[in-house]
């Protein structure tokens, strides 16, 4: 059950339902498009005309020519994004029965990644990709995250939470919020509330592809774990062996482990956070019943990962497999061109630092960097170092992280075998 307040009240329970009244909305005709299209927005400015007197959570239809019917979604009145399309054809009733298909769906589309029982830590909803606009749940082993982006799921969670309770089998749903909903506020609510079972008295131990991690799901970053990249790190301990590893932006080590895995001989967890360089070191002994984890020599440095970069270089430190994997660079569209500067430094300054023959995989999480901006960015930071690219493989989003709608991408990574160009080609 969830976290009582005094008198056994359940947070639940506190919580203001959703009006039985519907919004009526009308908008623009271009907005109709793309809702018949598929796409889950609607902005304040698409709007023509709706009800008023809604509150965050209510659901608002919206109606097209002579009246009929178009679509329903969750009305967001803090957010520029003020209607969250759940559902678009023929009408259909919200209720729990709705949110359980849903969440089975989603389940269901995992199926293969959680088949054989060596990853139990995955994304179950995947937010608008996953026909839940706003809202992501993210799974280990029992413990389920659910966090919101949006204040108008706040109405609907005494619904959904016991449909995820059924459709999961989970043990325990721990509530984690944006920023952006903290600070419009979310009721009764408050980050790291338990909204079924219990919160988690410390980390959650889970598996992927095997490997053991720690997630603290009540204080972590996103939900505890960076769940999206664990198709890259096994390509990465697929190319750890004998290896001297540099792990750019290591966070909490998740590369790191990998590439002892792998059978690197030596690896270098790079950020510039203690405690998340605390969790590597610990996930790193989580696995150390792995002979090639044991052999390995794990070395963390806590520094900014550009000085640290050039600090690196200029001691003439080499690596076999240099792997950078910053956080956002481009909240906002007019941060595109500084980000794509600062990729393009750090494939100059992680070429710098590259042994002869050695890898280099570069990501980004930036959905407004286009893929071929990030590798034209790389390709002339290559240049820049006096080295051909020379690109392997690009990789996007894993299966839990599905693409349903253009703005839903935002991972790439490129994979990379670069040369050194002899000194008469070098610009």
């Amino acid at each position: 059950m969830a976290t009582p307040y005094p008198g056994g009240v359940s947070i639940l329970d506190r919580l203001r339902p959703p009006s039985a009244t519907r919004l009526a909305v009308r908008v623009t005709p271009d907005a109709l498009r793309h809702i018949r299209a598929g796409h889950p927005w609607v902005y304040e400015s698409s709007i023509t005309s709706i009800t008023e007197g809604g509150h965050p959570g209510d659901l608002a239809v919206i109606f097209g020519e002579d009246r009929q019917f178009v679509a329903i979604g969750l009305y967001d009145p803090s957010s520029p994004i003020r209607l969250k399309i759940l559902h678009a054809g023929r009408p259909r009733q919200i209720d729990r029965a709705f949110w359980l298909d849903r969440l089975t769906v989603a389940l269901h589309a995992r199926d293969e990644l959680r088949r054989g029982g060596r990853t139990t830590g995955f994304r179950w909803v995947h937010g608008e990709n996953d026909a839940l606009p706003g809202l992501v749940v993210d799974v280990y082993e029992r413990t389920a995250v659910v966090k919101l982006y949006s204040t108008a799921w706040v109405a609907h969670l005494a619904e959904v939470v016991p449909a995820m309770v059924e459709a999961g089998r989970v043990d325990d749903v721990v509530l984690r919020l944006s920023r952006a909903v903290q600070g419009a506020g979310a009721g009764p609510l408050h980050e790291g509330d338990a909204l079924h079972g219990e919160v988690p008295s410390g980390p959650v131990l889970f598996t992927e592809h095997g490997l053991a991690f720690e997630a603290d799901v009540v204080h972590g970053q996103k939900t505890g774990h960076f769940l999206d990249q664990r198709e890259n790190r096994q390509q990465v301990r697929a190319l750890a062996s004998g290896a001297r590893v540099l792990d750019v932006f290591a966070a909490t080590g998740g590369f790191s482990v990998y590439a002892a895995a792998g059978g690197a001989t030596h690896v270098t967890s790079l950020d510039i956070s203690a405690p998340t360089l605390a969790v590597a070191e610990r996930n790193m002994a989580h696995n150390d019943g792995i002979p090639a984890v044991r052999a390995c020599v794990h070395e963390t440095l806590q520094q900014d990962a550009f000085q640290a970069l050039r600090d690196l270089a200029a001691a003439r430190r080499r690596f076999d497999l240099v792997v950078i994997d910053p956080p956002s660079f481009a909240q906002r569209q007019s941060n595109v061109d500084k980000a794509l500067r600062a990729y393009r430094q750090l494939t100059e300054a992680g070429l710098a630092v590259l042994a002869d023959g050695g890898r280099l995989v570069q990501a980004s999480c930036s959905s407004r960097v286009r893929p071929d901006e990030l590798v034209a960015a790389m390709t002339r930071g290559a240049q820049l170092a006096g080295w051909e690219l020379n690109i392997r493989e690009r990789t996007g989003h894993p299966a839990d992280h599905p693409i349903g709608f253009p703005e839903g991408e935002y991972l790439k990574a490129v994979f990379a075998a670069p040369r050194r160009l002899p000194r008469h080609a070098r610009p």
